[in-house]
C-alpha cells in the first residue's frame, strides 16, 4: 500500500470484514507508553502524523484525527485534509465526536491491550447514549492489514549499575514489599516500561530514544519478583545481576499468568495499566486495588547518586551544546547550512562523549516557520536553510549513562527584528520568574505555571504546551508525576504536589505561525530553600543546565534588576562549569557569550 489513502481505504474494508463500523486508532502500546517501538507505530503508519500524542478514529465514510496545541501546526502538514479531519482535544474528546457522528446501533471497535480502563468505561457510556456498543477485538485490524509490520526489537538488556541508580534493585523490592504490606496487598502489577526498568536497575533498547525493554513485572508481597521478557533478551549478566528473588519468565506467558491471582488482592495502576490486565484480573477472580504504580514516586524523587549524575551528564552536554552554537554562530551567515545538516553536527557533537548511550529524542530543528511548529521534527521533504533574518529554534538532549538532558536555545540568522527581540526577552523573563521561584512545601504544579506566561500575557501572547515535564534518570525525556502546566490541560495537568528531588524542565516559548518560534528550556530539580522569617517549609529550583542564553535577542531595557541579576549570574555559573571541559577558539567564544551583560 504505497498511500495512506490506500491504508485507510484497506482498514475500512477489514472493518467491514471484522462486522466493525469504526475503529479507535491511540498512539500507544501495550505499556500505554508515550513512545513505541516501530511495531507499535499504528497511528503513523495508518495517518502518516509523527507526533508523540494523538489518537483516531475511522467510520465507514469519514475519519478524525485528534491532537492537542502542540501538533495543530504539525497534523496538518502530515495529514491528509482530504481523508481526515482535523479535531483538537480537549476541546472536542473522541468520545464526543462519536456520539455525533457514529451511527445508531454502531459497533465501534477498540484495542483493550491499548487503552486504559477507565477511557473504556466513559466511551462505552457515551455510545451507549446512541445506542451504539464498544466492542473489544482479538486481533488489531491494522495489524491485519499492515503488510510489513516490523517485529518488537530483541535487543538485549542492559544492567544500571548501583553506583548510578543509587539504590540496589532488591532494596526497591523490599520497598515495594512494604508498601503492599501497607496497602494489605499480594502483588503489584508494573506494566509501565520505565517502571520496570527503575525497579529492576535494567535498561534496554527496545524504543528509540528511550533506554526501556519490553516487558512486565509483578512484585509480590514477599519481595520476589517475576518479570515477564523474551529469554533471548537476557543475557548472563542481567540473569545474575537479577538474582534468584526474580523468576524469568516469557513476555507472552504474562497474560495466562494472571489467572493465578484467584482471590489475591492486586495492585494495578488505572493511568498505566491497559484495560486488558484488568479484565483478566477480574476474570481470573482477583481483587484488584486500583492505585498508583508504587515505583512512580520513588522513581521522580532523585537520589543523591542520580542527582550527581545528572549534573555530571548537564555538564558534558552543556559543552557539546556551546561548541554547537558557536559552530552555528560561524557557519549559518554563509547561507548553506540547513536544518538537517545543523542536527547532525549536534549530535556528532554529543556523540564525542563515551558515556553518551542515545538522544533523548529525536531533535526538533526548526528554521524559520518550522521552528513555530512545536514538536517539529525536519525531514528531507521539510528541511529549511537557517536564512539571515530569521531565528533557528533547536530542541535536543542526550541519554546519558548517568543522566537525562533536555535543552532548547534560539538562535538569530543575522539581524533579528524589534518584535523577535520583544518576543525573546518576555520568554526570557517568564523562564527567570520560574527559575526564582519560591513556593510551599505542598504546592503543584499547576499553581506555578502562570508565572512563566505572565510576561506574555501582559503583552496578550501565549502558548499552547504546558511550561514543565518531569524527567528521568537514564529514562525517559518525559517522566510523571511531576508536572507545570495549566490544571485544564489536556496534557495530564500540573496537579502533583512538587517535592524536593523532582526534576523538570522549564521551557516557556512563543510561536509565530509561519513566520518563527522561540523557546529557551533548562531542566531545573526542587530543593529545599531556607527562607529567612518563613513559617512555611519553603521549595525551589536549581537549574541543572548550563549553556548560554542568546544575548542577541535580549532587550536589556525590558529586565529588571533582579533579572538581570539572574541572568548574568546564570550565565558565570554556566562559564564556571563549561569552561573546564572547553579550549582555544570554544573557550573564548564561551567567555564572551557569558560576558555580563
Amino acid at each position: 500500500m504505497s498511500s495512506y489513502a490506500d491504508r485507510l481505504a484497506a482498514l475500512r474494508e477489514q472493518l467491514k470484514a471484522d462486522r466493525l463500523d469504526g475503529f479507535v486508532v491511540p498512539l500507544t502500546d501495550e505499556h500505554m507508553s508515550e513512545y513505541v517501538g516501530s511495531y507499535a507505530q499504528r497511528l503513523a503508519w495508518l495517518t502518516g502524523f509523527e507526533g508523540s500524542a494523538g489518537s483516531a478514529v475511522v467510520l465507514p465514510q469519514e475519519a478524525a484525527i485528534f491532537v492537542d496545541g502542540r501538533y495543530t501546526l504539525q497534523v496538518r502538514s502530515q495529514v491528509s485534509a482530504s481523508e481526515w479531519s482535523y479535531q483538537s482535544v480537549p476541546e472536542t474528546s473522541i468520545d464526543d465526536w462519536l456520539m455525533v457522528h457514529a451511527a445508531e446501533g454502531a459497533r465501534i471497535g477498540y484495542d483493550p491491550w491499548l487503552h486504559s480502563r477507565d477511557w473504556v468505561r466513559q466511551a462505552s457510556e457515551s455510545l451507549a447514549t446512541r445506542g451504539a456498543t464498544l466492542v473489544p477485538v482479538k486481533r488489531n485490524p491494522i495489524d491485519a492489514v499492515w503488510e510489513d509490520r516490523p517485529e518488537a526489537s530483541m535487543a538485549h538488556l542492559v544492567v544500571q549499575p548501583d553506583q548510578h541508580a543509587g539504590k540496589n534493585a532488591a532494596e526497591k523490592r523490599t520497598d515495594i514489599a512494604d508498601w503492599l504490606a501497607k496497602h494489605n496487598a499480594d502483588a503489584a502489577v508494573l506494566s509501565a516500561l520505565d517502571s520496570i526498568a527503575w525497579a529492576f536497575n535494567v535498561r534496554g533498547a527496545d524504543v528509540a530514544r528511550t533506554p526501556v525493554a519490553l516487558a512486565y513485572a509483578i512484585v509480590n508481597a514477599d519481595g520476589t519478583a517475576d518479570l515477564f521478557v523474551a529469554g533471548e533478551k537476557i543475557g548472563a549478566d542481567v540473569r545474575q545481576h537479577l538474582g534468584n528473588g526474580v523468576r524469568l519468565h516469557e513476555r507472552l506467558e504474562f497474560d495466562p499468568f494472571l489467572a493465578k491471582f484467584n482471590g489475591k488482592i492486586v495492585a494495578v495502576d488505572p493511568e498505566r495499566a491497559v484495560a486488558a490486565i484488568f479484565e483478566s484480573l477480574e476474570k481470573a477472580g482477583a481483587k484488584i486495588l486500583p492505585i498508583r504504580d508504587p515505583t512512580v514516586l520513588p522513581k521522580a524523587l532523585k537520589n543523591p547518586a542520580e542527582i550527581t549524575g545528572q549534573k555530571n551528564a548537564q555538564a558534558r552536554d552543556g559543552a557539546a551544546i556551546a561548541r554547537f552554537l558557536k559552530w552555528v554562530e560561524e557557519e549559518a551567515p554563509q547561507g548553506e547550512l540547513d536544518e538537517l545538516t545543523a542536527s547532525d553536527h549536534l549530535e556528532s557533537l554529543r556523540r564525542e562523549n563515551p558515556e553518551l548511550r542515545d538522544l533523548s529524542f529525536d531533535t526538533i530543528s526548526g528554521a524559520g516557520p518550522n521552528g513555530a511548529i512545536v514538536h517539529y521534527r525536519s525531514s528531507e521533504k521539510t528541511n529549511r536553510k537557517l536564512e539571515s533574518g530569521s531565528l533557528y529554534l533547536v530542541d535536543s538532549g542526550g541519554q546519558y549513562v548517568d543522566g537525562t538532558t533536555d535543552i532548547t536555545r534560539t538562535v538569530p540568522i543575522g539581524q533579528p527584528t524589534d518584535e523577535m527581540c520583544d518576543r525573546f526577552t518576555r520568554v526570557l523573563q517568564g523562564h527567570i520568574a520560574l527559575a526564582t521561584a519560591l513556593f510551599p512545601k505542598g504546592t503543584r504544579g499547576g499553581q506555578l505555571d502562570s508565572f512563566a506566561r505572565r510576561p506574555l500575557w501582559d503583552a496578550g501572547l501565549d502558548y499552547a504546551h504546558g511550561t514543565g515535564h518531569g524527567v528521568g534518570s537514564f529514562l525517559g525525556v518525559h517522566e510523571g508525576p511531576q508536572r507545570i502546566a495549566p490544571m485544564t490541560s489536556s496534557q495530564s495537568g500540573g496537579d502533583e504536589p512538587l517535592a524536593a528531588g523532582m526534576i523538570l524542565s522549564n521551557e516557556p516559548g512563543y510561536y509565530k505561525t509561519g513566520a518563527y518560534g522561540i523557546r529557551i528550556e533548562n531542566l531545573v530539580l526542587v530543593v529545599e530553600k531556607q527562607v529567612e522569617g518563613a513559617e512555611k517549609e519553603m521549595l525551589g529550583f536549581d537549574t541543572l543546565t548550563h549553556a548560554p542564553i542568546e544575548r542577541r535577542l535580549i532587550v536589556k531595557d525590558m529586565l529588571s534588576a533582579k533579572e538581570l541579576d539572574w541572568l548574568n549570574s546564570y550565565h558565570a555559573d554556566v562559564l564556571a562549569k563549561i569552561a573546564p571541559r572547553l579550549s582555544g577558539d570554544d573557550l573564548a567564544w564561551l567567555e564572551a557569550a557569558c560576558a555580563p551583560l
